[in-house]
């Protein structure tokens, strides 16, 4: 089964309350729809920062949330001296803390930083037809000159779904793919 790529660069969802204590005044954006129905990337950036470095102009993507999350890889955990574990949307217990900053205002996380899992969204009525019911993850493979198998990604099913695989930029650049190329599933497991 084919599934296209969506690779996801380093970016913050925010709840409202961070939203005005960072951009009193300024409005939510949408400069760009994004493949999932309803996400869109904002007119709004931060700098991510942390005691040994920090990160500018990183999207902050809408709507509001009821939680903050930052999305990095692990370059950029790296380069900001973190060790964020690898997790899913909003399983933020245990994750990094980190800054964010804007225009000299500051709204320190004690936890929310994390590298996100591999995953694949589709609705419900995909899960059903392409035998996916009950799988919690797959394998996918990806073709070309450094391809390879993605293991350990995970399904996620919601009502309002575009069948998409999200990768982060370092999965994308060690593999040399890129948004709307196309992979395959390979295995359920």
């Amino acid at each position: 089964m084919k599934v296209s790529v969506g690779v996801s660069n380093r970016h913050v969802h925010l709840t409202e309350e961070t939203y005005k204590e960072l951009f009193d005044g300024i409005d939510l954006e949408i400069v760009k729809e994004l493949t999932q129905p309803g996400q869109f990337a904002s007119n709004l950036k931060l700098t991510i920062k942390t005691e040994k470095s920090s990160i500018e102009n990183v999207r902050v993507l809408g709507p509001l949330r009821k939680y903050n999350q930052v999305e990095i890889s692990k370059t950029d955990a790296f380069k900001l001296g973190l060790n964020p574990p690898v997790r899913d949307s909003g399983d933020l217990e245990g994750s990094s803390p980190i800054t964010l900053e804007y225009n000299g205002k500051e709204v320190y996380l004690d936890k929310g930083c994390i590298i996100p899992t591999r995953h694949i969204h589709i609705n419900p009525d995909e899960v059903e037809k392409f035998g996916l019911t009950g799988v919690k993850e797959v394998s996918v493979k990806v073709g070309g000159e450094k391809g390879g198998i993605f293991n350990h990604v995970r399904i996620k099913s919601a009502n309002m779904s575009f069948f998409e695989l999200h990768i982060d930029t370092d999965d994308a650049n060690s593999f040399m793919i890129k948004q709307g190329d196309i992979v395959e599933i390979i295995n359920e497991n």
